[in-house]
This record gives structure tokens, sequence and C-alpha cells, in this order.
């Protein structure tokens, strides 16, 4: 499929954006957005990030934004990329790079002027089309067939391109979450069923990066099957084994049906056991920041909302406990009834969730100094007697007034 001549879309007539590729084309130099912006625009979706490719070395690309009142941060020199920061807007301006030597984890570059090696470097043919000043689409690799064919196909033979970083492995299957249909390229599946053991040397970090970003897709189901076919779930996140991933369909049709944002923590709930040593022990082998790891953890430990409770238990049981536990286990077993088509579970799951929402910690309106300035010595007894007294107010549906607490000591 031929490339259309050009395209014509709001975001390229960014004033910043011209004044930026006009300073790279000028005096000899080219320059061209690349990237993901490319690839949305040609799709119709939004966009997010635009980077700008060059012929220019780094020292260059500073230099002309400086001179033009612009700044410059040196955010990735060692692989050629500058920030070029104009009237607000950020740019990422990246060198045309040839990789000279990779180790499966990182590559050694050398800076150049063609084009085609630029593109003949990227991971995938949806990835290596660019666009002019002017909107005209440069497609050196004939990738703009297989972008409109939703096909991730890797560039080249799928296996050298594997093997020169094995995140690629990952980044096969989150571009398949996020923009493939039907099945994945045959050729990259079993380049990545062969290759998978080379996931062991990435970083735990790059690898929830990708995972994060895969299960962040609008429905990350089919994905997650065929990475379970090929092995390389159970690689990065053995804790999903002998668990099951049916659940996020249910999930997903929950997000759609309710208007629930996709949230890729959650979708990593519904694949795991809820179990805290494993939950703990995935945290800690991700290196995951503290707030998903103890939101992982007080998930595990937290029971699913009985079928039967009143609405003064349930304010009970949000009191006593972590209220986003609460509402991920809800939306979990909410999603599990909408997958069941148990529509009277599922309307009082979400009605649940919804008062959460609306619900606000109450606070005890007995303190320790009432309690000393009532008589009572200081001691152990002083906590004692609070907590017997929140029992009261609890039980009272957080009614109890602070005079007829006093009147139990």
């Amino acid at each position: 499929m031929i490339a259309p001549a050009r395209i014509d879309q709001s975001w390229l007539h960014s004033p910043a954006l011209q004044e930026l590729l006009a300073l790279l084309n000028s005096d000899g130099g080219e320059a061209k957005i690349a990237g993901g912006a490319v690839r949305n625009s040609l799709l119709g979706e939004a966009i997010k990030d635009v980077d700008v490719a060059t012929t220019l070395i780094p020292a260059d690309v500073t230099m002309r934004l400086e001179e033009a009142g612009h700044r410059a941060i040196p955010t990735g020199i060692d692989h050629g990329t500058v920030t070029a920061l104009i009237d607000g807007e950020t740019f990422e301006v990246t060198t045309l790079r040839k990789d000279i030597d990779t180790d499966g984890r990182h590559a050694t570059v050398t800076f150049g002027t063609d084009w085609l090696e630029d593109a003949e470097r990227r991971d995938f043919t949806m990835n290596a089309l660019y666009l002019e000043a002017d909107g005209t689409v440069f497609d050196p690799l004939g990738g703009y067939g297989d972008l409109m064919a939703r096909n991730v196909i890797f560039i080249g033979m799928a296996e050298k391109r594997i093997e020169e970083d094995y995140l690629r492995i990952l980044r096969f299957f989150r571009f398949f979450a996020w923009y493939g249909t039907f099945r994945p390229d045959a050729k990259g599946l079993m380049a990545c069923t062969r290759l998978k053991d080379g996931l062991d040397d990435l970083s735990a970090e790059r690898i929830w990066q990708e995972l994060s970003r895969m299960l962040a897709a609008p429905d990350p189901s089919r994905a997650l099957l065929w990475m379970r076919q090929t092995g390389v779930l159970s690689k990065v996140l053995p804790e999903s084994e002998n668990w099951g991933i049916d659940a996020i369909h249910g999930l997903v049709e929950a997000e759609q049906e309710l208007g629930w944002d996709a949230d890729a923590v959650l979708r990593l709930m519904s694949i795991i056991a809820p179990m805290e040593d494993k939950v703990a022990g995935l945290a800690e082998r991700l290196k995951l920041s503290n707030k998903v790891r103890d939101r992982l953890i007080a998930w595990a430990g937290q029971e699913s909302l009985p079928k039967k409770q009143s609405k003064q238990e349930f304010d009970a049981m949000l009191y006593r406990s972590n209220v986003q536990a609460v509402s991920d286990r809800i939306r979990l077993d909410c999603a599990t009834a909408i997958g069941k088509n148990d529509e009277k579970r599922s309307t009082k799951l979400a009605k649940r969730l919804k008062r959460i929402a609306k619900w606000e910690r109450p606070e005890l309106p007995v303190r320790g100094q009432d309690l000393l300035d009532a008589g009572m010595k200081p001691g152990p007894q002083i906590a004692q007697t609070l907590t017997r007294l929140e029992e009261v107010w609890i039980a009272s549906g957080f009614k109890a007034s602070r005079e007829f607490l006093l009147a139990k000591v």
C-alpha cells in the first residue's frame, strides 16, 4: 500500500514545531518528524509527544536553538537526543543513528545523515515513518501498508532485531495490544518464543515499564493470550501461572460499560493471585514504586465484599480498611459479575463504588484529652477506653455524639 503524499492535521501547524523544523532544516541541515506522532496521525489517533529526527549532531542542534533564544536540554546526549523547549512546548530532537554494537540491552551508536540507515535500525515497520514540515510522508521501508493493516512487523529479520535489544519482545506485544488486530505476525511470534530467555538479562524497571504500558492499552487481553502461548508471560510474570488471565475480559467490559479509566495496576491484579507473599515478591522483583507495591499488598489482604451487607456494615468496613483496597477488590468483583452476566450483583457492586466515591472518613468525636479532662489517669487505659468508645461509635453508624460517648466512660 502506497503512503499518501501528504497529511494535513492541526498539530502540524504548531508555531513552535514549525519554528523548530525551520531552524533544523536551514544551512544544510535536515529534519523530519518521526515516531509515534507520525504513526498515530496516519491512524487518526491522538498525538501525545512529537519527536524530531535530524542530520545535525546534538552540539549543532543546541547551538541553533540557543542562538534563536530557545532552551536546549541535554536529555540523552550519548544517544543523540536533545530536548527543545520552545514557547512552552517540548520536542525531543534526535540525530540520525546507526548501531555499531549491541549486547541485547544497550546499543553503541554512531551519528549519521542517512535516513534509510536510521529507519533500518528501528524496531517495527510502523515506526519507520517520517513527516516533512509540510506533512509530506516519507516511507523508506514501506511501513505504511503494515500500519494501515495494523500488522506489527519487525524490520528485517525478527531475530536480529530482538537480539539487538531483548526488550523488543515485550514491545512487540505492547504494540500489538495498542495497534494490532487478529493474530500477531507469525515470524515475530516464533522469534519471541525462541529468544524469550534473553528477557532474563533486562532490568526490572524496563520490564515493568513495558508491561504497564501494554496493560494500559484499550484491550490488552489478546496480547496477554499470545504472551501466555509463547511463554513470555510466565517469564516476566510467573505470578500469573496457575491463575488464569480470563478475568481481564470482564474487567475491560466493565470499564467500557461503567466508564472506568484503564488502570494498568488493576488489570495486573486481575491476572495474579491475591496472595500477600506472592504480591510482595512480585513488587520486589519488578522494583515497583512504594505506591504501587503498597496498593497491591493492601488489595491482596482485602477480603471480597460479602453478598449480604447493610450500608452501615459497609461504611464500618470502609472505616476499618484501606479504602483503595476495598475499591480495587469491588471493581474486580464487579468485573467478574459482569463477565458472568450477573446483573443483580454487578449493579449492587457498582452502587458501592459510587458510595466510596462520595465517602469521607469520619473522625471520632472523643480524644484522649477528653478522657483526661473527665478524670481518667494517664496510662494504657486511655487507649483502651478510646478503642472501646470507637466501637460504640462505629456501631451507631458514626452518629453517637461526644457527650453520649463520654457518658459511657
